[in-house]
């Protein structure tokens, strides 16, 4: 794979060559977007002045995602990469390494106060043995929609230090945006005021919507912690099915980019059934219920409200 990333980007550096020296920044601005949550909130911010290449696309798991010779070359020619950070993209400094960029790499979680994954979680993602006491941070922040806001402002900033003349229209565009997520978070808020207390207790795959729990208060277990990568063990199933009889969870969810069989076998053991697909880590297909933000936000709250108080 890597003489193959190499051999891309040879090509690469040929052509560039030949096209000539061309001014710091051509029209429109050449951005790589890790993954497609961070593709649509740049795509909202830079409008037409931007063209966007996606690395991790719809539907993917950047937990374990292997990048190809194309991503490579996209990177090498790249003026600008956005990337969530907090190790949510275990590819990204191989990616870098691989295609000699030169481009601004901008974290958009800068700014985020980061929460940390619960203990047992925290444990699996260090690889650490049980009470060892070390915490891990979360990196999905982008499921709290106060921080998708953050991001929004720190992509207008990267795009406006990169495009100055362009600087009004990004400012503009990021502010129009934002409007959206204030809206969308009241949507949010109204639909959990209305799920009572006791009943806001549900389970998805792995353990992806800490922020959102944080932010909105519901409750998420998860047989999995950040990792999709490895299968937890049989006693770790058993204690979640025992956890979900105690805390008596209203609903269950695969998500979109995780294997629903071992949800399935969790419905099954606790007689919850599934409530549908929550869209954690990627957004849909184009054609998809979550291929934006919002509607990945709008389509999770819907699904989780419908599914306990079957509505």
């Amino acid at each position: 794979m890597l003489k193959s990333i190499r051999a891309a980007l040879a090509m690469s550096v040929i052509t560039l060559t030949a096209l000539g020296a061309s001014s710091a920044f051509a029209s429109p601005l050449k951005v790589v977007a890790s993954f497609t949550v961070i593709a649509d909130f740049a795509k909202n911010v830079g409008g037409d002045r931007v063209d966007i290449t996606t690395i991790v696309g719809p539907d993917g798991d950047a937990h374990v995602y292997e990048p190809s010779p194309a991503d490579a070359v996209a990177m090498a020619k790249a003026d600008i990469v956005l990337v969530n950070g907090l190790h949510f993209e275990g590819f990204l400094q191989r990616l870098v390494d691989a295609s000699a960029t030169k481009a601004s790499i901008v974290t958009l979680t800068t700014g985020v106060t980061p929460i940390d994954f619960k203990p047992e979680f925290a444990d699996a993602a260090e690889g650490a043995g049980s009470g060892s006491g070390k915490t891990v941070t979360d990196p999905h922040a982008f499921q709290s929609i106060a921080n998708a806001k953050i991001y929004v402002k720190n992509i207008a900033e990267a795009f406006c230090a990169a495009d100055s003349e362009g600087c009004v229209s990004y400012q503009t565009n990021a502010a129009a945006y934002t409007k959206k997520l204030d809206a969308l978070e009241g949507e949010v808020r109204a639909a959990i005021q209305s799920i009572p207390e006791a009943k806001r207790v549900v389970i998805t795959s792995h353990d992806a919507f800490g922020y959102f729990e944080h932010e909105y208060g519901l409750i998420f277990l998860a047989p999995q912690g950040i990792s999709t990568d490895s299968e937890p063990s049989a006693a770790d199933v058993a204690k979640l099915v025992e956890q979900v009889k105690q805390d008596k969870a209203e609903a269950i969810f695969v998500e979109n980019i995780t294997n629903p069989r071992l949800i399935e076998q969790i419905a099954n053991e606790t007689g919850i059934k599934v409530g549908g697909t929550l869209y954690s880590d990627a957004l849909s297909q184009p054609d998809g219920p979550g291929s934006t933000y919002i509607d990945m936000m709008r389509n999770n709250i819907r699904q989780i409200k419908g599914a306990i108080l079957g509505s």
